[in-house]
């Protein structure tokens, strides 16, 4: 997800009181945008990024150990 996408789930919703709607990445050491491959074709990147991020949301809701 990036900013779009949350900016355009907030308008939908209405609000976010609880802080449920969050990027990927705001689990991981690097918060910001997964990178978009669109543009660069740089796919890896993207995966890469991805992986990580599902690996720290898992461990954030303590659903792996670390």
């Amino acid at each position: 997800m990036d900013e779009n996408n949350r900016r355009n789930a907030l308008r939908i919703l209405g609000s976010d009181p609880d802080s449920k709607i969050s990027k990927l990445m705001g689990f991981t050491t690097r918060p910001g945008n997964v990178a978009d491959p669109w543009y660069s074709g740089d796919f890896e990147t993207a995966y890469n990024d991805i992986y990580e991020g599902c690996e720290c949301f898992l461990k954030a809701i303590d659903y792996i150990s670390s």
